[in-house]
């Protein structure tokens, strides 16, 4: 096997240990800085979410209350006001899903999925606990879930979420006694659930990996042609050059010429060597002529 195929197996076979583990990692810092992007994009949407909570809670009730002319006013309560708010992002992003999941609403259509209501009952089993994060397949692809636990933190809540008989007419009018009643102070009684789309993050994430590594393998090829080329002309030509020199002399050709090389590097001084050695040998075999001709 030739110098330059020994060269380049073992130029191919580090590199494709290196590659495979770059590509790993990097998929891997690829990945990680995907998710933390739809991390941050549900943060913010939850910090909205709670802001508009917070928002319909000291600067709206206080103003117009809960009902007017007979009528209930869901505009003015928080859990209504942040998700109209945030379902209007679906307008511009169908993807991006914000529910206050809840065991017993008042308004059926909080009422939790039956994922959702897992998610809830987590949250009731450790009340400790503040926020879960988790991937969903769903028929749209694999979704990034981000939830927070709603507690009754609030007595006033109360008025409208203890007893049908506390709770304002209008609201009774509009929804019924059969649901969002039998709440307690500081308890569970849902989640903020916010869903986002991860499969095109990711999509991303992993083209941005195979242009990188497109790159990696592009640089891998040019550096292994200019070192081919540096081997061929720094090392395998001088060497082939000394070993034809090498070869005519052995068969008696004396007036083979000597191998030039100059600079200051290892196959200088290998070809110097060399020339002292074919001159030693010329010597050498020029003695040996002389007295086999004066036995003669």
């Amino acid at each position: 096997m030739k110098l330059a195929v020994k060269f380049n197996l073992v130029a191919l076979a580090a590199f494709a240990v290196g590659f495979g583990l770059t590509g790993a990692l990097v998929k891997q810092y690829f990945d990680g800085n995907a998710r933390e992007e739809v991390y941050r994009t549900a943060s913010v949407m939850l910090a909205t979410a709670n802001a508009v909570r917070h928002y319909t809670t000291t600067e709206i009730q206080p103003v117009i209350g809960t009902e007017k002319d007979g009528k209930f006013l869901s505009i003015a309560i928080p859990s209504f006001a942040a998700q109209t708010n945030l379902h209007a992002l679906g307008a511009e992003f169908a993807d991006f899903r914000y529910k206050e999941a809840t065991l017993n609403p008042t308004n059926p259509t909080d009422r939790a999925a039956d994922w959702e209501a897992d998610v809830v009952n987590d949250f009731r089993a450790d009340p400790a606990r503040k926020q879960m994060i988790f991937d969903r397949d769903t028929p749209t692809g694999a979704m990034m879930v981000v939830a927070r636990g709603l507690k009754v933190g609030d007595p006033s809540c109360l008025g409208c979420h203890s007893v049908p008989s506390a709770a304002p007419v209008s609201m009774i009018a509009a929804f019924g006694t059969a649901n969002g009643f039998g709440w307690h102070l500081n308890e569970t009684v849902g989640a903020q659930i916010v869903s986002l789309p991860l499969a095109p993050v990711l999509a991303q994430a992993t083209q941005s990996l195979a242009i990188f590594l497109g790159l990696l393998v592009g640089v891998f090829l040019v550096m292994l042609l200019i070192l081919n080329l540096l081997l061929h002309f720094l090392v395998i030509r001088p060497v082939r050059t000394m070993a034809s020199i090498a070869t005519e002399v052995s068969l008696g050709k004396a007036e083979a010429e000597e191998f030039k090389a100059a600079g200051n590097d290892e196959i200088s001084a290998l070809a110097a060597a060399f020339n002292r050695m074919r001159r030693s040998l010329a010597s050498a075999m020029a003695m040996m002529e002389g007295e086999e001709a004066e036995a003669r």
